[in-house]
């Protein structure tokens, strides 16, 4: 049972639907420096049953009247992909603090819009990409950029599985729907190219980005057979690391997910878990210097939860972001937009030249 401490920051959850079910209203409800304050949902029957469920101070049909409340101190943007620009904008202009799922947008511009309206709010964004807060990848990350040295390459995968919804479905509880539910114009998923990109890819890249830092350029390719997608993506970082990441929807086995890092003073093996397991990375980290290995346990799994702690580290206490920012987020976007250029020209396409949608 994690303790609450005595001054917490006041959430307030739009969307009550999946992600918000599966993750952020928990998340509030166990965070030791942050209170579920509020809720906010077009559809009243899903506001109402999660209102009984979670019991926040506060419940909103509008997402305006709950900006306008004068003790919501942060927003998390639980929605679908579209409406993750224009509600968290609406958020740091009413000077809220936001916590926006990823991805932050599916376009350039987009991103960059919401990035100007970050600087100009004076307010705390961080993107929702929870696997910076896996306790595992963060001793990775730590060895890498403290006793590695120089990096040579990384070798990355994230491989959804065709049995992944029968392993979910086994631990999660089935979500509440709703008829009433606002959704977005057209099928996200009418464009299965662009949607696993944006819902898996984006993970894939920033934990790149989190490891071996900027990706400067990518080549990459696409094999598109029985249903199934797999890119493979040549990347260049700014430190002189060579990378390859694996983007395949969906592997016949089990979830597959991990990296190889190698570099000058020592090397790190990683497997990931299926998210909704809430458990943390299996990973072994090499030291050249005594040729031993360490395996820390990241006994806390609770990746959503640890996110929403950290957001709120760093609003009441001003420590500095452990998260995903609004620039990681936006060159989160970039590398996807170059993936999907790349895939289609053929051609190495540099990351700070892109435009457009993914």
């Amino acid at each position: 049972m994690i303790r609450k401490q005595d001054r917490r920051l006041r959430v307030g959850v739009l969307g009550c639907g999946p992600i918000a079910q599966f993750a952020h209203l928990e998340s509030c409800v166990k965070a030791s420096n942050a209170d579920l304050y509020a809720i906010c949902d077009a559809a009243p029957d899903l506001l109402a049953r999660m209102g009984a469920t979670y019991e926040p101070e506060k419940m909103y049909g509008d997402y305006d009247a709950m900006l306008a409340d004068p003790e919501l101190e942060a927003v998390i943007v639980a929605t679908s992909d579209a409406y993750h620009v224009p509600m968290s904008i609406k958020a740091l202009e009413a000077g809220k603090h936001v916590l926006c799922e990823k991805p932050i947008g599916v376009s350039v511009e987009e991103g960059q819009k919401l990035a100007d309206a970050v600087k100009r709010s004076g307010k705390v964004l961080q993107v929702g990409h929870m696997k910076r807060f896996d306790p595992a990848l963060e001793a990775a990350r730590d060895f890498v950029r403290d006793e590695m040295g120089d990096i040579l390459a990384l070798k990355a995968w994230y491989c959804d599985s065709t049995h992944r919804y029968t392993n979910t479905d086994a631990v999660q509880p089935r979500p509440v729907t709703s008829k009433l539910a606002r959704k977005p114009a057209g099928n996200p998923k009418a464009d299965l190219r662009q949607y696993f990109m944006l819902a898996h890819g984006s993970h894939l890249v920033d934990t790149a980005r989190f490891l071996c830092g900027e990706i400067v350029a990518v080549r990459a390719r696409l094999n598109e057979r029985f249903g199934a997608y797999c890119w493979f993506v040549e990347t260049e970082f700014a430190n002189g690391a060579l990378g390859h990441l694996d983007l395949t929807v969906a592997v016949r086995m089990d979830w597959h997910e991990g990296f190889q890092l190698y570099g000058e003073n020592g090397s790190v093996i990683a497997k990931t878990f299926n998210p909704w397991y809430f458990r943390a990375s299996e990973v072994d980290i090499f030291h050249e210097k005594d040729a031993t290995s360490r395996k820390p346990l990241g006994a806390d799994g609770h990746f959503f939860r640890r996110q929403l702690e950290g957001l709120a580290e760093t609003v009441l206490d001003g420590k500095s972001m452990r998260g995903a920012n609004v620039d990681d987020g936006l060159a989160s976007i970039r590398a996807m937009v170059a993936i999907a250029r790349s895939v289609e020209s053929g051609e190495r396409v540099e990351i700070a030249s892109v435009t457009g949608a993914v």
